[in-house]
């Protein structure tokens, strides 16, 4: 037996509301496992993270340099400190800065594109793509789109 058999620490990083939700229903997947939040300080999020460990990232974060900017920061002080093996997005803009931050300190990458793309790309999907270790979609269409895709079909 391997006893040396590194932890898995997870960080969930996503925008609040539906890409929240999105990644809120992998429960069965992430409740066992050491984790923390990262995600817009909204009340939303607050409300479906209460007595999670949860980091602020900046918003309004959308096609914004200066979001960009702070949330590269915050991500390279997050995964520092935190030192995640695993991160999960399903989206958007925050998971960017985590992505690309946590592949430079070695952690996989887990992105799963939204459900509500059936065949073409998000801008956040477009940019991780060439860097994840899995990209999951949830249409068959759109692995015309992300060929390396895993299709596992819906979450919801």
């Amino acid at each position: 037996m391997n006893n040396n058999k590194k932890k898995l620490k997870l960080c969930l990083v996503g925008s609040s509301g539906g890409h929240l939700t999105h990644l809120y229903m992998l429960k069965p997947f992430w409740k066992d496992k050491e984790r923390f939040w990262v995600t817009f300080d909204k009340e939303d999020a607050r409300s479906l993270l209460q007595g999670e460990e949860m980091y602020p990232c900046y918003y309004p974060s959308n096609r914004s340099i200066k979001a960009l900017i702070i949330n590269t920061v915050r991500a390279l002080k997050v995964i520092l400190k935190e030192r995640p093996n695993l991160i999960i997005s399903s989206g958007a803009a925050p998971a960017i800065p985590f992505f690309y931050i946590g592949k430079l300190f070695g952690a996989k990458l887990i992105y799963i594109e939204v459900f509500d793309r059936i065949d073409k790309p998000t801008m956040t999907g477009k940019l991780v793509y060439p860097i994840v270790d899995m990209f999951i979609v949830e249409w068959e269409e759109m692995k015309k789109v992300y060929p390396k895709a895993v299709n596992l079909g819906s979450i919801f």
